[in-house]
C-alpha cells in the first residue's frame, strides 16, 4: 500500500477503532481513487476525502415496545445520515440481531456511491435496529414498527431522509412504518420507498435489485462479444434479489442452478425456473429461513452448511450478505473455470476475494451490480413527487437504461492501459466525482 494511502487509512481507522466492516469498504474506495484524487489537487485542498469518511449525522435511539406476552422489550435505533450533496439521504432499513453502527456506517458510505452512480439526486443513508422480526407476530412487528418511526419521524422527510427496506425490512414493515409516520405528521407524503402499489409504491420494486445485477451482468459480457445465453449461474441466498436475478436471468436465457439459506445450499442442475422461482415466494412467505424445502420438493441435492461456491459455473452472484465469498471460494471457482463474479449483495466479497477476481477472471462490486434496487427506489420517489405511476416495462426500461449507463461510467474509469477494465476502480471514482464536484460547489459545509 502506498504510505500515503495508509497514512490516511490509519488516521480513519483511529477514529473508528474495531468499525471492520466501516474500515474495509472505506479501504477498498481511497485505494481505487487515490491517484484520480492526487491528480486533482482542488479534492485534496477541500479536503474531500476526510470529509466524504465522516457521517454528516449518526442517530442513535432506544425503541422501547410490549411484546404479545406484556413484556417490555428494548431495542436500539440507528440512522446514519452519511452524505447529502447530490440529494436527500437514501437509503434502507434493517432489521436484524447483527445490526450495529460499524455495519450501517460502511452501508451508509457504499450508499453513497451507489446513488451516485445511478445519476438520480439521490444522497446515501443508512438505518435500521437489532430487532428481529423473525418469529414475532404481526402485532409485535407492527407495536416495534410504530415505536421505531416514533423516534425515526423526527429526523426524515421527502426532502430530507427517504429510507427504504433492506434485511428483516419488507412491505408489511414499510406499511406499518409509513401508517406512523402518516399519523405523527399528518400528511400523505413520499418519505418511505418500497410501499405498496396501493399507497404510492412502484411496480417491479421487490425484483429490482436482482433484475438490474442481471442487467449489468449482461452489460459485461457484451463488452466481451458474449452474452448470458446458455452460462451456468450460481446465486446465493433466496430472498428477493436472488429471486429476481432468477427471474431476469432465466428469461435472458441463463441457467440458475443454484440458491442458499443459512442451513446450505441446492444443487438443481435443471435450472431454477417457472413453478421453482415461484415457489421462492412461498419459501420466504413461510419465515423458516432455510433452503432444504426446495431440495425436497424438487427431488435435488442439499449440501448442508456449505456454500454454492464449489460449484463448476459460469457465473458467480452471491445475493445475500456481505464477505459471504472469500478468497478459497474464488481459488475454487476460477479454479472450476468461472469467468465473472458480481456482487448482488452489498460487499458481498471479502476484499482478498475481490482483488484475486479482479486480477484472474471479471469482477464487478456492488454499488455498481446490486444499484438496481436503490434506482427502482429513486424512480418511486419521482413518482411520488409527481402524484403519477408508470407501468411496468416503464419501470423496466428507466431501470435497463440506468444500469447500462453505471456499466458505461464504470467502463469509462476503470478501463487500465492493457484494455482490462477494473470495475472496483470504475465504480468508485465514478461515484466519487459527482459527490466530490458537489461538495466543493457547496463550500466547505
Amino acid at each position: 500500500m502506498d504510505a500515503k494511502i495508509k497514512e490516511f487509512i490509519d488516521g480513519v481507522r483511529m477514529k473508528n477503532t474495531g468499525e471492520d466492516e466501516f474500515l474495509q469498504a472505506v479501504e477498498e474506495v481511497v485505494e481505487t481513487v487515490w491517484d484520480f484524487y492526487r491528480e486533482n489537487p482542488h479534492y485534496q485542498k477541500a479536503k474531500i476525502l476526510e470529509r466524504m469518511t465522516e457521517p454528516e449525522r449518526v442517530i442513535m435511539f432506544r425503541v422501547p415496545w410490549v411484546d404479545d406476552s406484556g413484556e417490555v422489550q428494548v431495542n436500539r435505533g440507528y440512522r446514519v445520515e452519511f452524505n447529502s450533496a447530490i440529494g436527500p439521504y437514501k437509503g434502507g432499513l434493517r432489521f436484524h440481531p447483527s445490526v450495529t453502527l460499524s455495519g450501517l456506517k460502511f452501508l451508509g458510505f457504499e450508499q453513497t456511491f451507489k446513488n451516485s452512480l445511478t445519476s438520480l439526486p439521490m444522497g446515501g443513508g443508512k438505518g435500521g435496529s437489532d430487532f428481529n422480526p423473525k418469529g414475532k407476530s404481526d402485532n409485535e412487528i407492527m407495536r416495534f414498527c410504530q415505536a421505531f418511526m416514533s423516534e425515526l419521524y423526527r429526523h426524515i422527510g421527502p426532502n430530507t431522509d427517504v429510507p427504504a427496506g433492506d434485511i428483516g425490512v419488507g412491505g408489511r414493515e414499510i406499511g406499518y412504518l409509513f401508517g406512523q409516520y402518516k399519523k405523527l405528521k399528518n400528511e400523505f407524503t413520499g418519505v418511505l420507498t418500497g410501499k405498496g402499489q396501493e399507497f404510492g409504491g412502484s411496480l417491479i420494486r421487490p425484483e429490482a435489485t436482482g433484475f438490474g445485477a442481471i442487467y449489468f451482468v449482461r452489460e459485461m459480457l457484451a463488452l466481451k462479444g458474449d452474452s448470458l445465453k446458455g452460462k451456468t449461474i450460481a446465486l446465493s441466498g433466496f430472498g428477493n434479489v436472488a429471486w429476481g436475478a432468477a427471474i431476469k436471468a432465466v428469461e435472458l436465457g441463463g441457467k440458475v442452478v443454484t440458491l442458499s439459506g443459512p442451513d446450505g445450499y441446492i444443487y438443481d442442475p435443471e435450472g431454477v425456473s417457472e413453478d421453482k422461482i415461484e415457489f421462492l415466494l412461498e419459501l420466504r412467505a413461510s419465515n423458516q429461513d432455510i433452503i432444504q424445502p426446495y431440495a425436497e420438493r424438487y427431488g435435488v441435492e442439499f449440501f448442508e452448511g456449505k456454500k454454492p461456491w464449489e460449484q463448476k459455473v459460469d457465473i458467480a452472484i452471491p445475493c445475500a450478505i456481505q464477505n459471504e465469498l472469500n478468497e478459497e471460494d474464488c481459488k475454487t471457482l476460477i479454479a472450476n473455470g468461472c469467468e465473472l463474479i458480481a456482487e448482488a449483495s452489498n460487499m458481498g466479497c471479502t476484499a482478498d476475494a475481490a482483488f484475486l477476481a479482479t486480477e484472474k477472471i471479471a469482477f464487478a462490486p456492488g454499488k455498481a451490480v446490486n444499484a438496481g434496487g436503490v434506482a427502482v427506489s429513486g424512480l418511486e420517489m419521482s413518482q411520488n413527487s409527481m402524484r403519477l405511476n408508470w407501468n411496468e416495462q416503464e419501470v423496466d426500461q428507466r431501470l435497463n437504461d440506468i444500469m447500462n449507463n453505471i456499466h458505461k461510467v464504470c467502463v469509462q474509469y476503470g478501463t487500465e492501459l492493457n484494455g482490462k477494465i477494473n470495475y472496483i476502480k470504475g465504480a468508485n471514482v465514478g461515484g466519487f466525482v459527482k459527490v466530490a464536484d458537489a461538495m466543493i460547489a457547496q463550500g466547505v459545509v
